[in-house]
């Protein structure tokens, strides 16, 4: 019966949200030697130990946050862990794309990440197998999202901050957000929907019981997003990386694919933290 729930979530999550799936291809990729500010900036914050964090970068169309999004997938995931040991893991990711309908709303969003734990971590597997057994609902796209959360996240997060005994923070990375876009509601409430699940991830990662947890995210600079990000609750737990084309407050040059663009393309690396607390 229990595998019987496994084959049924296979079936739900979504393999074209993965980032290394087929249907990105050709995958965006940062060639060597290029954004290495950037990148290493990023893999710093994912080695903070300290507390959980929502690491945003966003900017404006053409500045390939995708392959930054790929980049670091592609790496983190070489960073292979096991129950028990203390390297870092490449927990999940969503790649949100316009083209395909699952890719593209919220519904299938928690059921393909816990797939892909439940697929890294064999004792969640085996949670998970009892849990949609007892509730296969939860498989339902329609599902509260809130509800989703809680039980294909939180719970298995819970139960693995046990068995990881001090590892590395847990990392996910969720790309074009902004490309969720429910055609089958109004504008409004798609876009209620996306920050709907802002907040749920900034709920989430506040939760004291959750082992270390990194979720690297990238969208467009877009309004709604803004607000939802810059919220007082979301104020703890966000790492703001604007990719920024004009500007005051350049920090570094960012060279695309071996082209010197600082005249055109630079970043500023801005921390969101606690009131009281200087930034870096």
């Amino acid at each position: 019966m229990s595998e019987g729930s496994w084959e049924k979530l296979s079936q739900v999550a979504v393999k074209g949200a993965q980032y290394n799936s087929c249907e990105h291809q050709p995958h965006p990729k940062c060639l060597e030697g290029t954004r290495v500010v950037l990148l290493n900036h990023i893999y710093k914050s994912l080695d903070n130990q300290g507390k959980n964090q929502l690491i945003w970068l966003h900017g404006t169309v053409g500045v390939r946050k995708s392959a930054v999004a790929f980049t670091v997938a592609e790496r983190m995931r070489g960073l292979k862990v096991v129950e028990g040991s203390k390297e870092r893991w490449l927990t999940g990711t969503f790649f949100f794309s316009c083209k395909h309908m699952k890719c593209r709303t919220t519904g299938y969003f928690f059921m393909t990440l816990v797939y892909q734990l439940a697929s890294n971590f064999s004792s969640i597997r085996e949670d998970m197998k009892r849990t949609i057994l007892d509730n296969p609902a939860l498989l339902d796209h329609d599902m509260s999202l809130c509800n989703q959360m809680e039980v294909l996240f939180l719970q298995p997060l819970w139960k693995l901050q046990l068995r990881l005994h001090e590892g590395l923070p847990l990392t996910f990375v969720i790309d074009t957000l902004d490309e969720c876009i429910n055609e089958c509601i109004n504008e409004d409430a798609s876009k209620s929907e996306l920050t709907d699940l802002i907040s749920l991830l900034g709920e989430a990662l506040c939760d004291p019981d959750l082992p270390v947890t990194h979720i690297l995210l990238m969208s467009h600079s877009e309004e709604h997003i803004c607000v939802a990000m810059r919220t007082a609750e979301m104020h703890p737990l966000l790492c703001e990386i604007p990719v920024k084309t004009s500007g005051e407050g350049v920090t570094a040059t960012i060279s695309l694919d071996g082209i010197d663009v600082d005249s055109d393309m630079c970043f500023l690396v801005t921390f969101i933290r606690k009131a009281g607390n200087s930034p870096s």
